[in-house]
């Protein structure tokens, strides 16, 4: 009897599963808020130096006093390209002589100037604070903001790679209540920042946090529900984080303060904390990890909350150690991290996977963290941008399902950048086409995450599948970690930042035509039956290739005999 035969003898996808699934879900419609909320939380409001003020002989406030608010700003700011006041710079004198009749400054020519050593004054009317606005994060200081999020982003790389193990040695459960408590603890922290080096270190802690929320849900998840429901619960998951991307529109179309903003994101994982005290720990990781009894004590209270009281009476060691045996002989044979590069099959499959990874994370992000840069309202942008996952998953679901899992990766990610570039000859003023267009990418971007995690699992082998994820993952991370920086170059080439997004997932879709097709075929449990099947394919490949013999060579050979 398998492990997945004991699952269904205790209550299959039974009460229990059904609760377990609901508490570990809930929690994650809100990890994408937290990997997008930057959009919000550093939003850049329209803004202006602080105007001189001139005083007279006695030193109190002259003129200016007086002034409207219209002619103070024409007297004290210059005007840019498009007629709009000057961002970082301001006149070093009024200029009195532009409020006559017919007097125009288009430009600061002939009028000198100076940077804004007073400050800024920061328009509130949409965002009442922003990060940006606290810590005056514009002009010389406007990187900082990309800075902040590819903190976050390393946060997430490392809580990956730190958590991923720890969980393996401590426990999926353990580690998920750490998550919760560690987010929530960081992220009111990072509400409260005094500064903005203090900041970072805390959204830095909540990337680790937040990563680690999603893997072990992932674990928690799979470990607990039988492999017909497999596919019905990652969707289930799946289209909850779409709808935690909509649900950020809406509070943060509520609450127009980052401080307030960051805190109700935050304290929700209290309750999470409180609550996963409930959990069950995986009864698979219990027998990997030499805690048969332990597993016992946790399935017959699966069984019980199932109602199947007979089967959890008959529960016992020995019969746990029998539905594992393929487990427990895998234990035995150890593998590194080398063997995924190790022969060419897995060099070529990790070579590919690596790139479509990053360049999926890279454009996704790169797209999905700069909403103010088409012009329109930000909060129904990502409305549109949380929504547009809703069909494009489905899409994505019937290409692998009936056409392949290598036409649908290669598909989505080439589509995505192809109408990114297309952006690029969009005219800045058509904003609601512009717009319509990195909607359309980025939900084929989102198709390609859904083909992702599911064709990377079924490309290695058993023994190295966790492993081969775990390279995957720490691609895309680079991928979310490198989006930020690269909308530096924007001051450069206006539209650089597009062509380098659309040109990364053009070349990773090319590379994903290289990978075994995957459909209809049986998982591989060794390194060996990956090889096999890589050189079944060449052999099939060389044979189609093969000339056939003319006749006067056929009839030459036949005269040699």
């Amino acid at each position: 009897m398998a492990f997945g035969d004991l699952l269904d003898l205790i209550g299959g996808m039974g009460r229990f599963q059904i609760i377990h699934v609901a508490l570990l879900s809930i929690p994650i419609m809100l990890t994408p808020i937290h990997n997008l909320v930057q959009n919000f939380l550093a939003a850049v409001p329209e803004h202006h130096c602080q105007i001189y003020q001139a005083y007279n002989a006695s030193g109190d406030l002259n003129l200016t006093q007086t002034l409207s608010t219209e002619d103070l700003l024409k007297v004290s700011i210059p005007l840019d390209s498009k007629g709009a006041p000057e961002q970082c710079l301001r006149y070093s004198v009024l200029q009195w002589d532009l409020l006559a009749p017919n007097a125009t400054a288009t430009n600061k020519t002939g009028m000198s100037v100076e940077p804004c050593n007073d400050g800024w004054t920061f328009d509130t009317s949409e965002f009442s604070s922003t990060i940006v606005s606290q810590w005056n994060l514009v002009c010389e200081q406007h990187p900082l903001k990309q800075l902040a999020l590819s903190i976050y982003m390393t946060g997430v790389l490392v809580g990956g790679a730190v958590i991923g193990l720890l969980s393996d040695r401590f426990g999926r459960r353990r580690l998920i209540m750490w998550s919760y408590l560690q987010l929530a603890v960081s992220g009111t922290c990072t509400a409260f920042s005094p500064n903005f080096i203090s900041y970072c270190v805390f959204r830095f802690l909540v990337g680790m946090a937040n990563s680690g929320v999603v893997l072990s849900t992932v674990s928690l998840v799979l470990e607990w529900v039988p492999t017909r429901a497999r596919t019905m619960t990652g969707t289930f998951t799946g289209y909850l984080a779409t709808l935690g991307q909509i649900l950020l529109a809406g509070l943060a179309y509520a609450i127009r303060d980052w401080r307030w903003l960051q805190l109700a994101l935050s304290l929700p994982f209290f309750i999470f904390f409180l609550y996963s005290w409930w959990y069950a720990e995986s009864a698979r990781w219990l027998i990997m990890s030499g805690k048969p009894e332990h597993a016992v004590k946790e399935l017959r209270k699966v069984a019980r909350i199932n109602g199947k009281l007979e089967e959890c009476q008959k529960l016992n060691i020995e019969m746990l150690k029998s539905s594992m045996q393929k487990e427990l002989a895998a234990q035995k044979t150890s593998y590194s991290v080398l063997d995924i590069v190790r022969t060419p099959m897995l060099r070529r499959i990790s070579f590919c996977l690596g790139l479509v990874w990053f360049s999926t994370a890279f454009a996704y992000y790169g797209l999905a963290t700069d909403l103010q840069s088409f012009g329109l309202s930000i909060y129904l942008v990502q409305v549109t941008f949380g929504s547009v996952d809703i069909p494009c998953k489905a899409i994505s679901v019937l290409t692998m399902s009936f056409i392949g899992r290598r036409a649908a990766q290669a598909c989505s990610l080439s589509l995505a950048g192809i109408i990114i570039m297309a952006g690029i000859f969009v005219p800045t003023e058509m904003q609601v086409l512009r717009a319509s267009l990195a909607v359309l990418g980025k939900g084929c971007l989102a198709a390609s995450f859904v083909c992702c995690y599911l064709f990377s699992g079924e490309l290695y082998p058993t023994m190295l599948r966790q492993t081969g994820m775990g390279l995957c993952n720490t691609m895309a991370r680079i991928g979310g970690i490198v989006a930020p920086l690269v909308q530096l170059t924007g001051e450069y080439f206006r539209f650089l930042p597009l062509v380098i997004y659309a040109c990364a997932p053009i070349i990773s879709g090319i590379a994903a035509c290289f990978l075994p097709e995957t459909l209809n075929v049986a998982l591989p449990d060794s390194i060996e039956e990956v090889e096999n099947r890589g050189r079944r394919k060449n052999d099939e490949e060389q044979q189609e290739f093969i000339p056939l013999p003319s006749a006067r060579h056929m009839t030459d050979e036949a005269d040699k005999k």
